[in-house]
This record gives C-alpha cells, sequence and structure tokens, in this order.
C-alpha cells in the first residue's frame, strides 16, 4: 500500500492522535538525575532513518535533543529540541520545537513550535503522508485559533478556519483554487449561521444563505426572552392585575 493512499484512509484519525502525543510528549527520559546540557543527538534518529526533521537542530551548538517513543509505539517517533540559554551554572534548556512520527514510517509528520514562555506558538503536520506539509495551526493563548489546509495538494492552503475561545467563528474556502476565497461560513456559537457564496469568483459575495434551523433556534430563544421580561414585569405589578396581564402574556407566545 502506497504512502499516499494509506495517508487517505488514516491521515485525518493519526493526526488528530499526534495533537494527544504532541501534548503527552516524549516516553523517553534523559540519562541522569541531572543530564549535562550538551548540544549532543542521540543516535536513535539515525537508526531509524529520521532524517527529514523539522526541527532546526542539526549541526547548532546552542540546542538539545531528546528522542524517545510515543503511547503505544515500539520505536523512536518523538523528538524534542531544546534551545541551550546562559552558560555554566545559569544554563538551562528550553522546549522550542516538538515532532512526531504519527504513523511509524520513520519521517515527522507533525511539528509544533513554542514560544519561550513554553507555549505552543504554531503547528505544521503531513496528514496524507506524501511528504509535503497540508496543515498548518496557529495558537493563541493556548488554543487552535486558526487552521489552514491544502485539499489538492498544490503546497497552499485552500481552507482557513478561525476559532473564538476554542469554537468555530469563521471559514473561508477557495473552491476553484484560484487564491481568493469564495465560500464564507459564519457560525455561532460553533453552529453554522449562513454561508455566503461567489458564484462568479470575483472576490465579492454573490448570495448569503442561512441555516434556517439556526434561525429558528434563534428566533425562538428571542421570543422566550421577550415573554420572559413581560413575565416578569406582570409579576412586578402584582395582584390580579398582573395575573390577567401574566395570562395573556403566555397565551400570546404559544
Amino acid at each position: 500500500m502506497s504512502r499516499r493512499s494509506m495517508g487517505g484512509r488514516w491521515g485525518a484519525a493519526v493526526w488528530i492522535g499526534a495533537l494527544a502525543l504532541l501534548a503527552v510528549g516524549c516516553g523517553g527520559k534523559e540519562p541522569g538525575p541531572k543530564p549535562p546540557l550538551t548540544s549532543a543527538v542521540s543516535k536513535a534518529g539515525s537508526d531509524v532513518g529520521m532524517d527529514l526533521s523539522r526541527c532546526e537542530y542539526k549541526g547548532r551548538g546552542d540546542r538539545s535533543v531528546v528522542e524517545g517513543n510515543g503511547p503505544g509505539s515500539d520505536r523512536v517517533n518523538i523528538r524534542k529540541v531544546f534551545a541551550i540559554v546562559g552558560t555554566g551554572e545559569d544554563a538551562r534548556k528550553m522546549l522550542i520545537c516538538r515532532e512526531v512520527d504519527t504513523n511509524l514510517d520513520g519521517q515527522m509528520d507533525v511539528v509544533r513550535v513554542f514560544n519561550d514562555k513554553g507555549d505552543a506558538i504554531s503547528e505544521q503536520a503531513d496528514t496524507d503522508y506524501d511528504g509535503q506539509i497540508d496543515t498548518w495551526v496557529q495558537f493563541a493563548r493556548g488554543r487552535v485559533s486558526m487552521l489552514q489546509r491544502d485539499t489538492n495538494g498544490d503546497g497552499k492552503p485552500d481552507e482557513t478556519r478561525y476559532y473564538l475561545d476554542g469554537k468555530l467563528s469563521r471559514v473561508q474556502r477557495d473552491t476553484n483554487y484560484d487564491g481568493k476565497p469564495d465560500v464564507w461560513e459564519i457560525y455561532s456559537g460553533g453552529v453554522l449561521e449562513r454561508m455566503g457564496l461567489d458564484l462568479d469568483f470575483d472576490g465579492h459575495v454573490d448570495r448569503w444563505d442561512r441555516d434556517m434551523v439556526a434561525v429558528r433556534a434563534a428566533e425562538a430563544r428571542e421570543r422566550e426572552e421577550e415573554a420572559a421580561a413581560e413575565r416578569k414585569a406582570a409579576a412586578e405589578d402584582g395582584g390580579a392585575g398582573g395575573e390577567v396581564t401574566d395570562a395573556r402574556v403566555s397565551a400570546r407566545h404559544r
């Protein structure tokens, strides 16, 4: 089975699992209670042929590398790259890059980059295992803020997803691959609210299609909120008059 056909069947599921691998970290441990801060790279990577590293460390004296096994893997498939900051007794290591071989074919297909606070800032992934990056992720405050995908294999993103507080807020798609979006999706609370279509590909929305289920739900919420406000006002009036008003409000919103 070719790598591309295998990726077509398993790529998406394995890539999602890679996020968990990156969060868990490297299964191997550095030798000794206080490993020296050196730039020596373990030979495990060369043993399994992981020579297509996407983290920058080769030939750098200010980098330290640790490799190990991820959960369920019997071979080295995770590499963590640290920057060595400071000198002498003040030297310390800071994680700057982590990469994972999710399908255990000897090539790293997911790489995540961290800032100097240890927070993830970006990620790239080869989800169909053809050797070419097809997914790009940006993080903000520990959550995905933007995700881009290349769906036609030309090396350029043609779908962009934006997230707000961890929920999908809008999507842009380039369906004719001319480098410009022609489909726009707007979400509210992670639920599709409306979709804009550029039918003649001139860069402008020609038609907005609304999700009627979402529209009806929003209208129902508005009606209930209005009814609740009127019931509250009627209750504040007190007495029989308030009860009559409340009954009329209920009847009007049935």
